[in-house]
Order: C-alpha cells, then sequence, then structure tokens
C-alpha cells in the first residue's frame, strides 16, 4: 500500500510497479522528445527502478513533425535492437488532429494505441480545438478506432461541460501523471483531480520527454495524500 500518512513523489509511491505508460517520447530523435539513443535507454534505465511494466512509444505525428508511420517503425526497430532489459516497448503514435492527420486518416496511414490496434491517441493545441473536433472524432470512429484524447486537463479551452460533451460520444481521456504534481500549472492539476474524482480517465501516461525532465517530475514532485488515494 501507498503511504497515506504523507505526499511522496510519484516513484516514491509505488504507483509505477507493474504499471503501463500509455503516452511517452522515448523514441530518439524524431520529435521534440529524447534526442538520443543513449538517453533513451537511460530513461528505460530509470523505468526499470520504478517498476514500470510496459511503454507505448508515442511520438508526435503533426503538421510541424510530419514522421510517417514506416520511418517510425525503422527508428523502433533501432530502439528494440539496442534494449536487452525488461520492459516490454510497443510502438503507437500521437497524433495532432489537423490537416496532416486527415489526410492520413483517409489513408489509414496511423500507428494506434493498444494491442488490437484500435484505439487513437489523439491531441489538440492547448488554446483552442480544430474546426468541428466532434465531427473529426466521428470521423475517426466511422473508419473503426476508438479515439484516445491525450492529457485532456492541458487544454486551456476545455472545462467541466466540454469533458461532459466528450464523455457523450465515448472519448477516452487519458491522464498525463505529472498533471498531478503540478507540472503544468495549477489549472491543470486542478482539472486532473476533478477529472480522477469523476472517473473519466481510462489510460495514464508518464508523456515523458528528457530524462532531466523525469528526475524532476517524477522522483522529486510530491503528490498529495488526498490525489493519491483516488489512483
Amino acid at each position: 500500500m501507498w503511504p497515506f500518512n504523507k505526499r511522496v513523489s510519484i516513484v516514491g509511491s509505488g504507483l509505477l510497479q507493474g504499471f503501463t505508460d500509455w503516452h511517452s517520447h522515448l523514441l530518439p530523435g524524431v520529435d521534440d522528445g529524447v534526442p538520443t539513443l543513449e538517453e533513451s535507454l537511460q530513461l528505460l534505465s530509470c523505468y526499470e527502478v520504478a517498476g514500470i511494466h510496459e511503454v507505448w512509444l508515442t511520438p508526435h505525428i503533426m503538421e510541424d513533425i510530419p514522421n510517417t508511420p514506416s520511418f517510425l517503425r525503422e527508428r523502433f526497430a533501432d530502439l528494440q535492437a539496442a534494449y536487452k532489459g525488461p520492459i516490454i516497448l510497443h510502438l503507437a503514435a500521437e497524433h495532432m488532429l489537423d490537416s496532416l492527420f486527415e489526410e492520413r486518416l483517409a489513408q489509414d496511414d496511423l500507428l494506434p494505441l493498444g494491442r488490437e490496434g484500435r484505439h487513437l491517441l489523439v491531441e489538440t493545441s492547448y488554446f483552442s480545438p480544430p474546426y468541428g473536433l466532434h465531427d473529426i472524432l466521428r470521423r475517426i470512429k466511422s473508419k473503426g478506432y476508438l479515439p484516445v484524447l491525450a492529457h485532456p486537463e492541458r487544454y486551456v479551452y476545455m472545462g467541466r461541460e466540454e469533458y461532459g460533451q466528450l464523455k457523450q460520444i465515448d472519448i477516452a481521456f487519458q491522464l498525463n501523471l505529472p498533471s498531478l504534481v503540478g507540472a503544468y500549472g495549477a489549472d491543470a492539476k486542478r482539472k486532473a483531480k476533478w477529472l480522477l474524482e469523476n472517473r473519466y480517465y481510462q489510460y495514464s501516461g508518464t508523456d515523458t520527454h528528457r530524462l532531466a525532465v523525469w528526475e524532476a517530475v517524477a522522483q522529486k514532485k510530491q503528490i498529495p495524500k488526498d490525489v493519491l488515494q483516488l489512483l
């Protein structure tokens, strides 16, 4: 059991023992995440110590970072060849809902999440939704995918009404664990707690981008007792 009588770090809470990280940027040199294979391997060593069991690598695909699934599969194969540890690695992507996404969706050229390949991790701008957000989500579902909205607590334009509307159309939510320790500010922390209390989340992830951030956030920042009890 977690030590509920005090604040503890994400790592120190034991929360990550046997954990599946559904959102990370550990695939090296492909986006704004980990830049080198060496740092990827260092982070995976930290993950081993924390007790993480499986990791989904979810590099960005967006107009500004137009990765292709074929390119990402090649880089993933390189990481798999280099990593000799016990963590199970999987490849998916974090898809920005932009014009490039519409093209890739039409071509079914995507990297879905989950062993069945039916869930699609998606994101929007933090400050405003894409035009026709609900229509885009419905088109995703019409192609046989189930949308998973990455870190909904971080979207400035979303509040309880917007979350409720998305829940009504069966959109899954993915929590960024660093939100719980204020890594993205007080508003994201408050929203994350409310979403947890109201059972909106189906997935959790670290959204890890760099080793230094992992050390500063997951190992040092403290989770309040009342938030740990929700997890």
